[in-house]
């Protein structure tokens, strides 16, 4: 049997319950799941990369099947680089299923050997996103029930300079 690595690329600006149900999920398909923390400049991020790469780390400390990177460029590549055989990917609603379904299909005409796996978020995730978790923070609202326990020190100082 061959050993088989699925890429999980994302912002993860921060990363959420979500995206933990997500790679947990993708852990019972593959033997081990890479969270490709991408750069994302153009999206103005909340967090830099490192930190960002550091909340996943934190979160899946003691987890030997799950790797963390930081990329800029060609998801591709990452593929490539670490002989990944899929891209991870999970869905919340309708809503995502049509981004998701085009990016799928680039990615196919980019690399016609690795396929694009998606598996439904849970129903009580299908309303968390990184953007509302960052949204609501910065207005001083509680989101703990929705980051992992390693985020929160991370969401803090935004509050309290919200707050102040």
């Amino acid at each position: 049997m061959s050993f088989r690595t699925a890429i999980y690329p994302g912002t993860f600006d921060p990363i959420t319950l979500g995206h933990v149900d997500v790679v947990q999920r993708g852990l019972k398909l593959f033997d081990e799941v890479i969270i490709a923390v991408a750069e994302s400049s153009k999206k103005q991020p909340m967090f830099d990369a490192q930190t960002r790469l550091n909340m996943v780390n934190e979160t899946f400390a003691g987890e030997p099947r799950i790797k963390a990177l930081t990329f800029d460029g060609l998801l591709m590549d990452v593929v490539q680089e670490h002989h990944a055989m899929a891209v991870l990917r999970g869905l919340r609603a309708a809503s995502d299923f049509e981004y998701e379904f085009q990016l799928a299909a680039m990615n196919r005409q980019l690399n016609t050997e690795v396929e694009s796996v998606f598996v439904m978020a849970r129903e009580a995730y299908t309303f968390v996103s990184s953007s509302f978790i960052r949204e609501i923070s910065s207005m001083g609202g509680d989101v703990q029930s929705l980051v992992p326990e390693a985020v929160r020190p991370y969401l803090l100082p935004h509050v309290a300079k919200r707050k102040g």
